[in-house]
């Protein structure tokens, strides 16, 4: 065969397509090791509300106590923190349901937090939630199939989420179940708990500081509620001893995760703020936040 074969020259032309892919391929694989991995965390509020509140009052209904969701949420990021160590993290998705998807006071404090995203559906007659599994399902979807997260922590335990699961599977994304642990058998279901890649139950001792039952009857004390400003106040004042009784080395490992505390340090900002109020500040999510800002404001002022 000479220099002149025509099919030489398709060979050699072929081989060289075959270079190009390949170096494309190899630049491809270089630039997705390049790209850090996200995720992100599902929350079905309707679900925490019931199995938490089950675990550790002895009732589902959300009349009966109170929950620190802005403690909860922060407790999730943390934990998913440790877990998807080399990830980012997108936001928290929280969904519930309100009358007409018109939030509540609580929801609207929820929705202000950082990195957070209210999804609302809608409350029937019976104060069910309607159209939340398919918000969950739509957002798990489209973050997926948009390559926006590599890692999905869902709390739920509806099996209308297996679609929701399989979908998101279904563009290279994984997901991980959390649950609640259920006071008797399960409150998960089971094909549920077939389909998604990992699973996780928190216990009562995670579950105990962000559920507080509510009293029997209605308690009317003339005494007003700290201010802001006092929160605060008190806030820097826990910062100062934990700095003093930490040093300074602590407060460079805790700095990157602002405005997030680790969930043991934050509980223990709660307990040591409400013995200085002699107050609790629980279910008060905006004197939460104050606490906190005084807690970091300190912190920063020192470092």
């Amino acid at each position: 065969m000479n220099e002149g074969d025509p099919q030489l020259g398709a060979g050699t032309g072929l081989a060289a397509r075959l270079d190009r892919t390949n170096e494309l391929l190899q630049r491809m694989l270089v630039e997705v090791a390049k790209t850090p991995s996200t995720h992100a965390i599902f929350v079905d509020a309707g679900y925490v509300y019931a199995a938490a509140g089950l675990l550790v009052t002895g009732t589902e209904d959300r009349r009966s106590f109170d929950l620190d969701a802005e403690g909860l949420i922060d407790a999730f990021i943390d934990k998913a923190r440790t877990i998807f160590a080399d990830s980012r993290l997108l936001r928290v998705y929280w969904y519930d349901g309100a009358r007409r998807r018109i939030h509540t006071a609580e929801q609207q404090a929820i929705a202000e937090l950082p990195d957070v995203k209210v999804r609302l559906g809608n409350l029937n007659a019976n104060n069910q939630q309607k159209g939340v599994d398919s918000l969950i399902r739509t957002d798990l979807e489209s973050l997926a199939r948009h390559r926006a997260i590599s890692d999905a922590a869902l709390v739920g335990g509806d099996e209308d989420l297996v679609s929701a699961v399989e979908a998101a599977q279904g563009y290279g994304a994984r997901v991980h179940l959390w649950g609640i642990e259920a006071a008797e058998g399960r409150n998960q279901a089971e094909p549920l708990l077939w389909e998604v890649d990992s699973q996780r139950t928190f216990d009562l001792d995670f579950c105990r500081p962000y559920v507080t039952r509510r009293p029997v009857t209605t308690y009317e004390d003339d005494t007003p509620a700290p201010s802001r400003e006092d929160v605060r106040f008190v806030g820097a004042q826990v910062a100062a001893a934990w700095l003093a009784a930490r040093g300074r080395d602590s407060l460079a490992d805790l700095l990157p995760g602002r405005p997030y505390l680790p969930g043991s340090t934050d509980q223990d900002l709660l307990v040591e703020a409400e013995r200085l109020l002699q107050c609790s500040l629980r279910g008060h999510a905006h004197l939460r936040r104050a606490l906190r800002d005084g807690f970091w404001q300190h912190l920063q002022a020192q470092y």
